[in-house]
């Protein structure tokens, strides 16, 4: 079936791409655009680009907000999208890895050669490895959640801008500066928080194992149901497993992601009588004009949720 979703895919891109040139040549007699055409994978990607760009690019992101990005199914029109776009920006470390969306799509955008304008936001990141399943050995995706690999996202992607727009060099350090500044804060205000909750309660227990860089950046011990969203989620072994953790440390909350099926964690919380103490951000952030909606709220809403669920 997904071979044959992606025979039609790639046949709706050759109808769309004439459209696209004789679009192309249009803008181009009437004097086109100054500005970028950007495109990201998902919405925190977005975000981080969104703050680097400022007024010099439209950002268009694909994963819509609350969906899972490793398992993503991109539309004709993100395919024209990526076509089109001066730059793409993906995350990496296994996170567009699912069914291998992202490297098809890439693929038949045209946009697969060593000189094409696709960047790894994450590169540079130092990567933890997942330990379960068959994933084994393979880079954990979620680097994001700790503030100071969320400053090196800024800076890479600072980088790629100047490669492709020198004329705006100025515009995009400044940017960057400013943005990076505010993230010094955020991880500051983040440790600040966290020191509130004592030591032995330094359990953050949540659906999907997407906590490993955020425990080792600010002092916890992740626990999970699963260890990663495209494997199986919520099998009787995961849940006796973390069961059996909850109740030998005494955790005394957990917690479940604005972007997983909450029921495995309300089993948990059934068996264990522990409380969900709340939702929490991990692979998107909240919907426009709601709690979470930028990378720097994500992640004060989260540990403010952490923080008061450890505490009580």
């Amino acid at each position: 079936m997904r071979k044959i979703v992606f025979i039609i895919l790639v046949l709706t891109f050759v109808v769309l791409a004439g459209c696209s040139e004789e679009n192309q040549a249009k803008s181009d007699a009437e004097g086109g655009d100054e500005s970028l055409d950007i495109v990201t994978t998902y919405s925190i990607v977005y975000d981080i680009v969104k703050n680097v760009a400022g007024e010099h690019a439209d950002v268009q992101n694909l994963a819509p907000i609350g969906s899972d990005p490793h398992q993503y199914d991109p539309l004709p029109e993100d395919v024209q999208a990526v076509t089109d776009a001066d730059a793409v920006f993906y995350n990496g470390l296994n996170l567009e890895a699912g069914n291998s969306w992202f490297e098809k799509m890439i693929q038949t955008a045209g946009k697969d050669g060593e000189d094409d304008p696709v960047f790894r936001i994450s590169e540079g990141v130092e990567p933890k490895l997942l330990q379960s399943g068959g994933h084994k050995g393979d880079e954990d995706p979620h680097a994001w959640l700790d503030v100071q690999n969320g400053i090196r996202y800024a800076q890479n992607a600072r980088d790629a801008l100047i490669k492709i727009d020198p004329d705006n060099e100025e515009a995009y350090k400044n940017n960057t500066a400013a943005y990076i500044e505010k993230l010094e804060k955020l991880d500051e205000k983040i440790k600040q928080k966290i020191a509130e909750i004592p030591e032995d309660k330094r359990y953050l227990v949540t659906s999907e194992g997407a906590f490993k860089y955020f425990s080792a950046a600010y002092d916890f011990e992740a626990a999970y149901i699963w260890e990663i969203n495209d494997e199986n989620e919520g099998t009787p072994d995961q849940i006796k497993s973390v069961v059996d953790l909850i109740e030998e440390k005494a955790v005394p909350a957990l917690f479940v992601e604005t972007s997983v099926d909450p029921r495995s964690m309300e089993t948990v919380s059934d068996e264990t009588g522990v409380p969900i103490a709340g939702e929490i951000f991990t692979d998107s952030l909240g919907k426009p004009g709601e709690e979470g909606d930028t990378y720097v709220e994500m992640l004060e809403w989260n540990a403010d949720m952490i923080v008061e669920g450890l505490t009580n």
